[in-house]
């Protein structure tokens, strides 16, 4: 297997490695000035003996050996190394730091998928292990907080986490594990994400932890261009397959279809309850008159309604829509609604895809994405003001805009889409940030 990386700085390397083939294991470093050898660069010094570099100057003729003693071998210094900064914690990183061995980590991982190289344990039907190899429990510490939804019978946590990015079963299995055991019970997927890969490894792994009774599953169907109402049920039926079960918590309407007269969708998602396949239903993307329109409908055929609205709602407004067919509800009119009726709102993109987490200033302008859809004055001001309650409570901004969400005057669910544990802690940091009915309203730029 070859690769060729390119650094941010400009610099390229070429890589080789193989199993069954005798190749020249050294590294060759090439500059301006020159070039460096390390003959031995997997076990320099191995048992103590010494070790080299060889240096080349342009203006040298003849190349420089440089010898490196050591009277211990190579893992005896690594693990004295570790061992003389165990009372250290976790920094600072005493020779290599945390984002060098992630950044190998990880760029091993891409170098594995751009060859369509899968290890069977990370294949779905692979067995499904924990760190601990205990069973699941909610931490001692958790300071998760809890919601309701008409129709669904348990608490659901109002960190929810997103199932769209997972792609093996030992990333989905770690990551869910951690959400589990911090308290989060409620999992958001849909039929369309990666081709159903997504809602296979959670129902793995909902199966192999044995928690079906204790998590709630938000499911969304009848995404653009499949979507009408008979879509619902042919694809909930492949969802539920794919989860390994024969309900979900809550079904979504993924995308409206205008065209579709609001009594056709309310009978589809009554016509589910009934046969037992969901418990509660709502709509994702639909403006307020519509869902208005809905439960007008349903009032009146003594039908059930709609029991949560999941539009786009952060702290900064969605300047355009991030995709086609996107609905927001941070303005004033749909917060208003929500306030009056208390429509649980299952709010995606509740951080605003990275605008808080430090990835947004007016003069960086590479992400075209954060740009196109979060760029405005009014959200820079937004910004601003969360940055100084974060400063003045000694938490990141991004905790302040999960803070935000979460203390609306209406139920609120903030969807969440962690790739790593550590955005998994962060997040869930923001819950224990305590606006007051002032701050929100300053952080909305109404004083």
């Amino acid at each position: 297997a070859v690769a060729s990386l390119v650094f941010p700085s400009g610099i390229v390397a070429q890589l080789a490695t193989g199993m069954q083939l005798n190749m020249e294991n050294v590294v060759r470093i090439f500059g301006s000035k020159g070039w460096v050898l390390l003959p031995q660069p997997w076990l320099p010094g191995e048992d103590g003996r010494s070790s080299k570099i060889v240096v080349h100057r342009e203006d040298q003729d003849k190349a420089e050996e440089i010898v490196v003693e050591s009277e211990s071998g190579l893992y005896s210094l690594e693990a004295d190394t570790v061992a003389a900064h165990l009372d250290d914690g976790q920094t600072p990183p005493p020779a290599m730091t945390w984002d060098d061995s992630l950044g190998n980590m990880k760029t091993l991982d891409l170098w594995r998928q751009s060859i369509g190289l899968v290890y069977d344990s990370e294949r779905p039907e692979a067995p499904v292990r924990s760190l601990t190899t205990c069973p699941l429990r909610v931490r001692d510490d958790s300071t998760m907080k809890y919601g309701r939804v008409a129709g669904v019978e348990k608490p659901v946590a109002r960190l929810v986490m997103g199932v769209d990015n997972q792609t093996t079963m030992p990333h989905a299995a770690v990551m869910f594990d951690d959400y589990f055991e911090r308290g989060g019970n409620c999992f958001d997927t849909a039929y369309i994400y990666t081709g159903g890969l997504s809602e296979r490894l959670l129902g793995r792994w909902i199966e192999a932890r044995n928690v079906r009774e204790q998590v709630a599953i938000v499911a969304k169907g009848a995404h653009t261009p499949f979507n009408r109402p008979e879509h619902l049920r042919a694809q909930l039926e492949q969802s539920l397959q794919r989860l390994q079960t024969d309900y979900v918590d809550i079904h979504l309407a993924h995308r409206d279809n205008t065209d579709i007269p609001v009594a056709e969708w309310v009978d589809g998602f009554n016509e589910l309850l009934q046969d037992g396949m969901i418990r509660a239903y709502g709509v994702s993307n639909w403006q307020i008159e519509r869902v208005e329109a809905a439960n007008a409908y349903a009032s009146e055929k003594g039908l059930v309604g709609i029991a949560a609205l999941s539009n786009n709602f952060s702290l900064a407004r969605m300047v355009a829509p991030v995709w086609p067919g996107c609905v927001a509800a941070s303005d004033p009119e749909s917060r208003s609604w929500l306030t009056g009726t208390q429509t649980p709102l299952l709010a995606w993109s509740s951080q605003a895809r990275g605008f808080f987490a430090g990835r947004a200033r007016p003069d960086d302008r590479l992400d075209e994405e954060l740009v196109r859809c979060w760029y405005s004055e009014d959200n820079f001001r937004r910004l601003a003001r969360a940055k100084e309650m974060a400063e003045e409570r000694g938490v990141p901004p991004i905790n302040i805009a999960l803070g935000y969400v979460l203390a609306q005057p209406f139920p609120t669910f903030a969807l969440i889409g962690p790739r790593s544990l550590s955005e998994t802690r962060i997040a869930a940091q923001g819950l224990d940030v305590e606006l007051t009915p002032e701050e929100v309203r300053r952080l909305n730029l109404e004083d």
